[in-house]
């Protein structure tokens, strides 16, 4: 692909679409991709230095895509999937996880962008007025990154699920989960 090409193709406009069964295999290689082992060093959101093993796996992402008041949101750039996010309705807010971009498109501002999506969704389809999430709080860059797009450290945490394999072999003694708010206006 020659420099023009490639241009037209990182302007090219996104696509969002709800995942189905079909996207479970892509959807684990690009959340894999992103956030373990050495092809997740590429972008900056990596946990590689935190956690081994795997991020997901296909029965967790189609329990996602099959879930009631769930969606698994696709992003697309020219038919080519390049991040996606859960949106789960729960109650009177939404969660929100499973965000991953593809490592080589990470820090050019498509992250805003889906985050930005998906809480307008999550307003405008569940009528919810605060999205939630929980970030390993070793991640203090990346809970800076949401900080800065309007989310809220709790000081709620809760424990990382430290023998439970589907989630990762953690590297250190460490690791917990802190809650992030966002109202959403």
């Amino acid at each position: 692909m020659d420099t023009a090409d490639a241009t037209v193709r990182a302007t090219a406009p996104l696509t969002f679409r709800p995942a189905t069964e079909t996207d479970v295999a892509g959807l684990v290689e690009l959340i894999e991709s992103a956030y373990r082992g050495d092809a997740s060093r590429a972008g900056w959101t990596t946990e590689a230095d935190i956690l081994d093993g795997q991020r997901t796996d296909p029965e967790g992402v189609a329990a996602v895509v099959r879930g009631e008041g769930s969606r698994m949101m696709i992003v697309e750039r020219d038919g080519e999937l390049v991040a996606c996010c859960q949106l789960e309705h729960r109650d009177d807010h939404a969660y929100f996880g499973m965000f991953a971009v593809r490592p080589t498109l990470q820090g050019g501002g498509l992250g805003k962008v889906i985050l930005s999506e998906a809480e307008r969704f999550a307003r405008a389809e569940w009528g919810v007025t605060e999205m939630r999430m929980t970030v390993i709080s070793a991640r203090e860059e990346l809970i800076a990154w949401y900080e800065r797009r309007g989310y809220a450290r709790t000081g709620r945490m809760t424990p990382f699920p430290y023998g439970d394999e589907r989630f990762g072999v953690p590297r250190r003694a460490d690791l917990e989960f802190e809650l992030l708010i966002k109202p959403l206006g």
